[in-house]
């Protein structure tokens, strides 16, 4: 028989989507696959009931539908002050998920290679390789996940074609500073580097912390392709809308590229996100303080266990050490799936999200109902 591609072996299937078959065969809190088991806001699921009876049911323009764009480069625009054209700068893709793979397909050739800070989404690696380029790892070192200047200067010395920025982080919750963007910044434009941002939790930062769009420093727009998604920002991650963000002749590549992958995004989804993209900005500041109480539940539960955790600085993850645990497994796996099946909470192996040997983390999220969160943290306090 024929023996199916190589690169395919390098990487295995998602530990993320992996834990919640788990959780759901254990009947667990899924605190490992990130999204809410709240509703979206209300307008936003009227305005789908609305699109569905609409005129909304063929294909959309593939690189999306014009009035989403239009809306969609207004948003952005408020939120950066970049002058963004609907019809020049965007493409509409299957989630960030797409948006990511599009951006290193259209950055990329075969041989190249790319830059990934570790710990980094599980994606990333796959998506290099499946791309034909090379992942070349920096660390971010706990507990603030800084990197080391002079170890990213020595991975900009192989000449990447690519460096992929998550900001704010997963699985870290890092946000990154002005100066640690210029830096990187500096050191793409010495060895004309691509930079992909992925920026899906833009709106998720916690005080004091700011998040910066890398596309807004000076210089940074004709080397940058920014992946953005509706997902997290209005709770619809089973809608699937993302996007990416680039100057004319980038897009331009990037366009053809999602063509060939998945044609378009659903056009009556498109249609009814139209909605939530016309939010006023007290939705977002209700957002941040929303997500930052359920941040202070959470690891409320988290600090009487008296395991070590990370602290945030955004997005809706932390990363808890197991080694003070007590007990002995075999790798992060093993203990995940104890955790699942013994207390009922189930995360991710740390080992997922780092190059490093790193087995003594799970990650857990906290995009959950009150009461779900004080059911985990009850169940963590009684258990360990």
């Amino acid at each position: 028989m024929p023996t199916t591609a190589t690169r395919l072996q390098v990487f295995q299937e998602s530990v993320i989507r992996a834990m919640t078959r788990q959780a759901n065969q254990y009947q667990s809190i899924n605190l490992a696959q990130g999204f809410p088991d709240f509703d979206p806001p209300a307008a936003l699921v009227e305005a789908l009931e609305q699109a569905a009876r609409g005129p909304f049911h063929q294909y959309s323009i593939t690189w999306g539908a014009a009035r989403f764009r239009q809306a969609l480069a207004a948003k952005i625009g408020r939120f950066t002050g970049l002058a963004i054209d609907p019809e020049q700068h965007l493409v509409v893709t299957c989630g960030s998920t797409e948006a990511m793979m599009v951006a290193m397909m259209t950055a990329c050739n075969p041989g190249d290679k790319v830059i990934v800070f570790s710990p980094f989404y599980e994606n990333y690696a796959a998506d290099a390789i499946l791309s034909g380029a090379e992942p070349i790892y920096v660390s971010l070192r706990a507990p603030d996940f800084v990197f080391d200047a002079g170890e990213l200067r020595r991975a900009f010395a192989q000449k990447p074609k690519a460096i992929v920025v998550c900001n704010p982080s997963n699985p870290s919750g890092k946000v990154f500073t002005r100066a640690e963007l210029e830096f990187i910044l500096q050191l793409a434009q010495e060895h004309d580097t691509f930079v992909l941002m992925d920026e899906v939790y833009e709106h998720i930062v916690y005080e004091p912390h700011r998040h910066i769009p890398f596309a807004t420093l000076p210089g940074a727009e004709e080397r940058t392709l920014t992946c953005g998604s509706l997902s997290k920002t209005y709770s619809i991650t089973g809608w699937r809308l993302g996007y990416v963000l680039a100057d004319a002749r980038i897009i331009g590549q990037a366009r053809k590229v999602h063509d060939f992958l998945t044609v378009g995004a659903a056009a009556p989804l498109q249609e009814a996100a139209v909605t939530a993209l016309e939010f006023p900005p007290s939705y977002y500041i209700d957002l941040q303080a929303e997500y930052a109480r359920k941040r202070d539940l959470f690891l409320g539960y988290l600090a009487k266990t008296g395991l070590p955790y990370t602290q945030p600085q955004g997005a809706y993850y932390t990363l808890v050490d197991i080694s003070k645990l007590g007990r002995s497994f075999a790798d992060d796996h093993a203990a995940a799936e104890w955790f699942t099946r013994e207390i009922g909470v189930t995360g991710v192996p740390g080992s997922s999200f780092f190059r490093e040997p790193e087995y003594r983390y799970l990650r857990f999220h906290f995009a959950k109902k009150d009461e779900t969160l004080i059911q985990a943290g009850q169940r963590l306090l009684e258990k360990l």
